[in-house]
C-alpha cells in the first residue's frame, strides 16, 4: 500500500460557551481545526485532526500545521502508512521537531491500519479495558462565584471530574478553589489548572492556601524546574503537563518524584504513537495519567477515545470531549459522552466518517 496523495480542510469550530479563558488573560471563542485526508493505492483513505490551543499556549500554531503539512507531504508519497514505526522514522527525518504538525498525520495511519486490519484503533493500541471512561469538564476562567456556580450544570449532565482554570492572582485563585470545591459531593475530583500561570512565590502561596482542600495541583509554573520547586513544597497530588513532551522528560520526572499525575498531548508527543509509547511508560512507572489532546472536533475525540479505552483503567485518571465543547460537527460516527462517561467506538479504524459539506473544499493537496 502507498500514499498517493495528501490533502486538508480547515474548520471553524466554535464554542458552545461563547469563549474559553485561562491564565494570563488568554482567550478563545473559536478554534481553528485542520482535518487531514491520507489517499492510498488501495482504495482506502485514512483521516486525522490537529487543532493548536492558539500561538500563544504552546509552540504551535493552526497555519503552521497546514504548512508543516505541505512541507512534510512531499516526502510521504509513496510510503506505506501502514508501517506506522516507519512512517514516523520518515517524519522525523525529513522535518526536525514541529511535533503537533505529524500528529493528524501518523493519526491518519492508525485510521488506516483499523480499516484494513478490520480492527478499532483501541484495539491495535493495546486492548479494550472497561465499558467506558471517565470524563473531565473544564471550568474556564471567571470569577469565584461564576465558576463555583457552573458545577451543578457540569454535574447534571454526569460529570464528576472538573479542571479548574486558576493561574491568575493568587487571593483571587484560592478563593476560586475554595469556592468550587464548596460545591462538591463524595467522590467528586477537582484539579486547579495553573497552565503555567504563577510565578513560583504566588504558587506557593496558593497551595498554601488551599492546604485543607482535596484538590489537584497542576503546571502552577512555566518551567520544569520552577515547577519542580513548587512541588517540594506541596502537599497535594501534583499534575505536570505543558512539562510533559518527551520520553526524556517523563523519565526525568519519575527519578526527581516531579509528579504523581501527566498529562499527555496527543499533538504535543507528535501523533498516537508516541503518544502510546508514553502512555505505556507510564503505567511501567505507575503514574496515572489524563489523555487528551490540545483541542480538536469529532476525529480528534476519536482518537483520544481509543487512546483512552486502550489504557488499563487504572491507570487512567481521566480524559475528555472535545466535541461536546464546540457547535460544529466535523466527522459522523464520533464517540460522544453519555452521563458524564465515554467509549472509543467498535467500527474499524478511529470508526470516524468527515462531514465534507462541513469541511467544504480542501486547501491545500499534495500529490
Amino acid at each position: 500500500m502507498k500514499i498517493t496523495r495528501i490533502r486538508a480542510w480547515r474548520v471553524e469550530l466554535p464554542l458552545r460557551e461563547g469563549s474559553y479563558k485561562w491564565s494570563g488573560g488568554k482567550s478563545v471563542s473559536v478554534f481553528d481545526s485542520t482535518v487531514v485526508a491520507l489517499d492510498t493505492d488501495e482504495g482506502i483513505t485514512g483521516y486525522g485532526e490537529v487543532c493548536p490551543l492558539g500561538p500563544f499556549y504552546l509552540p504551535a500554531y493552526a497555519a503552521g500545521a497546514r504548512a508543516g503539512i505541505v512541507e512534510l507531504g512531499r516526502h510521504l508519497l509513496g510510503e506505506d502508512p501502514t508501517q506506522i514505526g516507519r512512517f514516523n522514522r520518515r517524519m522525523d527525518a525529513a522535518l526536525q521537531g514541529h511535533a503537533y504538525v505529524k500528529s493528524a498525520l501518523d493519526m491518519a495511519c492508525w485510521d488506516i491500519l483499523g480499516k484494513v486490519t478490520g480492527q478499532p484503533v483501541c484495539i491495535l493500541l493495546g486492548g479494550r479495558y472497561g465499558e467506558d471512561f471517565p470524563l473531565y469538564r473544564a471550568i474556564s476562567q471567571e470569577s469565584p462565584d461564576e465558576m463555583a456556580a457552573k458545577v451543578a450544570g457540569y454535574r447534571a449532565e454526569g460529570y464528576t471530574r472538573f479542571q479548574l482554570k486558576v493561574g491568575g492572582e493568587a487571593l483571587t485563585d484560592i478563593d476560586r478553589i475554595h469556592a468550587v470545591a464548596g460545591k462538591l459531593q463524595r467522590g467528586d475530583r477537582l484539579v486547579a489548572d495553573a497552565n503555567t500561570g504563577w510565578l513560583m512565590h504566588d504558587a506557593l502561596r496558593v497551595v498554601r492556601g488551599v492546604r485543607d482542600v482535596d484538590v489537584a495541583i497542576e503546571q502552577p509554573c512555566r518551567s520544569y524546574e520552577e515547577c519542580l520547586t513548587v512541588r517540594r513544597h506541596c502537599d497535594h497530588p501534583f499534575v505536570l503537563d505543558e512539562s510533559i513532551d518527551s520520553l526524556d522528560v517523563l523519565l526525568r520526572g519519575h527519578a526527581d518524584r516531579a509528579m504523581d499525575l501527566v498529562n499527555i498531548k496527543i499533538s504535543k508527543f507528535g501523533g498516537l504513537t508516541k503518544a502510546r509509547q508514553a502512555r505505556d511508560l507510564c503505567v511501567s512507572l505507575g503514574i496515572a495519567m489524563t489523555l487528551e489532546d490540545s483541542w480538536g472536533g469529532d476525529i480528534v475525540t476519536a482518537a483520544i477515545a481509543h487512546l483512552a479505552h486502550s489504557t488499563p483503567t487504572e491507570f487512567l485518571f481521566t480524559t475528555t470531549d472535545f466535541n461536546s465543547y464546540v457547535t460544529v460537527s466535523n466527522a459522523e460516527g464520533a464517540p460522544q459522552r453519555r452521563n458524564g462517561r465515554m467509549s472509543a467506538g467498535t467500527a474499524p479504524g478511529l470508526g470516524i466518517t468527515p462531514q465534507f459539506d462541513v469541511l467544504g473544499k480542501p486547501v491545500l493537496e499534495v500529490a
